[in-house]
């Protein structure tokens, strides 16, 4: 069967990939594109994860689209709403007729005789091999494995009689109204679950290694509230969005700048929820630097409340064995559980496990530079969408896919078929990509891309340097090859 052929492929239907597709269709209108989406449906990470109380760790006034505004009351949203703005974004912009589902991309290899590339797609509902053929490949699929998550070998947990479920995995059937239940962990995920599971569980107890920053904010954003009262919507969310921008970077610069009074400012913010007979210092002091992780957010204070409610508990210490009836710990104390969440993180895998090649040689993205965070080095007409650890995802990938389209622009220009960064300086000193102690980042650092010393090779995760750089700055510099 004859490849399909479009100007622009898109590897993914989740906040990316449908931002690619707004931009694409409105910025370069005589390109034409497709969506290729593994899963059945629009929505990434928002479609896979349906654990209780799911909601984003971002204000919706940064996670939502520049030019589709959020107008739901609450800023912190749940996962419901999330995958209905999505939805509702790819379908009023007809983005949606774009996307082939249960297309899985495989691979692949680039030519440049032809320049262009071929990308081997398994349809996942027939189980068959089909191929497509573009100019330009865009993987908006994001950063972690949709198929597994991380799940360390505990001892002894075939012993265990209850469930034990990821919260990757999570199905309507778990039941947890009256268990005793543990959940192991202490991010995002975790805090997420916790309060809400209390809400009808016997007991919930977070059971974590070590503490992590956590940090209240109001599920609904009074001064967002008030912008909408008063303002037509798309100024108050321009607004409202432009102040979390710079409420973000401040925060952000002022952890990294001021570790110590950072930390005495957010564990005591901790201490102020709780009460001053809690043991803060156990656990919700943390042994590392604010943002050396990132923060965890709990709206309205929801986890605080759970704690204080009774029905649910922190215990910080390390399992020694699963048991029949729960878990024991290092300290000899033990755990008795019904339902085990294992909240103990991602697993990454950039890409989404497509295996590239460029004239028959192997792509190895662990041994590639990232440029501008949106292309990699020595990488003909790719660009990868990846959001920010320190802030909203959508920031930064709204901004890659809309830098891509100026590239697409500027190649018909100027008669181009071929762009690609290329690194040239022999004292250009290489940095991991993400600047982070997590779990998830060390387990993969050594197959993700890396970062320069110096820009255009640098990542600053910094908004105002990015928009700088990405929408109004030179469109390509002397690190990029063109032909």
């Amino acid at each position: 069967m004859k490849p399909e052929h479009v100007d622009v492929l898109v590897v993914g239907a989740g906040l990316s990939g449908i931002a690619a597709g707004y931009h694409l269709q409105t910025k370069c209108p005589n390109r034409t594109y497709a969506i290729v989406e593994s899963r059945a449906a629009i929505g990434g990470t928002w479609d896979l994860f349906r654990y209780p109380g799911i909601r984003s760790d971002s204000d919706m006034y940064t996670l939502g689209y520049a030019f589709k505004p959020w107008t739901g009351a609450k800023a912190i949203a749940d996962g419901p709403s999330i995958l209905s703005y999505i939805r509702e974004t790819a379908r009023e912009h007809g983005i949606d007729s774009k996307i082939r589902f249960r297309h899985r991309v495989v691979s692949a290899s680039w030519s440049s005789d032809a320049a262009k590339w071929t990308v081997a797609v398994k349809r996942e509902d027939t189980g068959e091999m089909v191929h497509f053929t573009c100019a330009f490949l865009m993987m908006c699929s994001g950063y972690y494995d949709y198929d597994r998550g991380y799940t360390p070998e505990f001892p002894g947990i075939e012993k265990f009689g209850g469930r034990v479920v990821h919260p990757q995995k999570w199905t309507e059937d778990v039941d947890y109204a009256g268990k005793r239940v543990v959940v192991i962990g202490s991010g995002a995920t975790a805090v997420t679950l916790v309060p809400e599971l209390a809400k009808t569980a016997a007991h919930v107890t977070m059971l974590q290694r070590s503490p992590t920053y956590i940090v209240s904010m109001p599920g609904v954003d009074p001064i967002a509230t008030f912008l909408n009262r008063t303002l037509p919507n798309e100024v108050a969310y321009d607004v409202a969005r432009w102040k979390n921008v710079f409420l973000a970077m401040a925060m952000f610069n002022f952890c990294r700048r001021f570790p110590d009074r950072a930390t005495k400012l957010l564990v005591g913010g901790v201490k102020k929820s709780l009460g001053p007979d809690y043991d803060v210092a156990t656990h919700f002091t943390p042994s590392y630097r604010p943002w050396d992780q990132r923060l965890c957010l709990v709206p309205d204070g929801d986890l605080f409340k759970a704690l204080k409610s009774g029905r649910a508990e922190v215990v910080t210490d390390h399992i020694e064995t699963f048991t029949e009836h729960g878990i024991k710990l290092t300290s000899g104390k033990t755990i008795d559980a019904d339902l085990v969440v294992t909240a103990t993180g991602l697993s990454m895998r950039l890409l989404g496990g497509v295996t590239l090649d460029v004239d028959g040689r192997r792509v190895e993205p662990g041994k590639t530079l990232n440029y501008k965070g949106a292309m990699l080095s020595d990488v003909p007409n790719l660009a990868v969408a990846l959001g920010y650890t320190n802030a909203s995802w959508t920031l930064k990938a709204d901004l890659t896919c809309a830098f891509v389209c100026r590239i697409l622009n500027l190649m018909e220009r100027e008669n181009h078929r071929v762009v690609m960064p290329v690194r040239r300086d022999p004292t250009l000193t290489e940095e991991p990509i993400m600047n982070f102690s997590s779990g998830y980042v060390q387990r993969a650092v050594a197959d993700l891309p890396k970062q320069g010393s110096r820009a255009p090779w640098k990542l600053y995760q910094n908004y105002l340097l990015d928009l700088m750089s990405l929408r109004f700055g030179k469109t390509l510099d002397d690190e990029v090859e063109m032909r």
